[in-house]
């Protein structure tokens, strides 16, 4: 059976007059995902998979490059939809994130619905994985907050920000026929 990693990138340039989706790596977080190409799971892996989020693709670009691997981009990959607010400082951030991940099934500040996110990000990973034969190890690369929301629907637990890394640049395994167990498995994140 195919098993995958779900890897979020790491540091950022972050620049409040740039649209979040087009923030890149930071030098420390280059540094990081390069160190990670040489964690035990990446010499096993086939391909990568992205959100197109300038960071996500940098992150996967790294592992490719590296690797000698295909990498694609899906859109279904992206973080939650956090346009309506855009940049927010760390301590309002933490605290709409606190909220979104508190009320799964509501918008908060206009961003896109916890619940919403995490049928996109499932039902996307799942669609990707039908087309990637079972002998070939995939590596997602993405988001905190909806690499979070996929852990939750793989432990089959509630959604929650007690799940969610420490900080940017963690990774877990999964299987692939987890995605379609109604038995939950405990997962957590690993820091690079």
């Amino acid at each position: 059976m195919t098993w995958c990693v779900y890897l979020t990138h790491p540091e950022v340039k972050i620049d409040p007059d740039v649209p979040v989706p087009e923030w890149g790596l930071s030098d420390i977080g280059r540094e990081r995902a390069g160190k990670a190409t040489f964690l035990p799971f990446a010499k096993e892996i086939k391909q990568v998979i992205s959100s197109a989020e300038v960071k996500a693709v940098e992150t996967a670009q790294v592992f490719s490059g590296r690797l000698n691997v295909f990498h694609r981009v899906l859109q279904f990959l992206h973080e939650n939809d956090r346009s309506a607010t855009g940049f927010l400082p760390p301590e309002e951030f933490e605290e709409t994130a606190d909220a979104f991940f508190a009320n799964p099934a509501v918008s908060i500040r206009g961003w896109e619905r916890a619940i919403d996110a995490q049928d996109r990000i499932v039902n996307g990973v799942r669609s990707a994985l039908r087309h990637i034969p079972d002998d070939q190890p995939v590596l997602f690369t993405g988001h905190g907050a909806v690499g979070t929301l996929l852990m939750c629907h793989l432990m089959a637990t509630p959604i929650s920000r007690h799940f969610d890394q420490k900080r940017g640049g963690c990774w877990y395994r999964f299987e692939k026929d987890w995605l379609s167990s109604q038995e939950g498995r405990h997962l957590g994140w690993t820091e690079l």
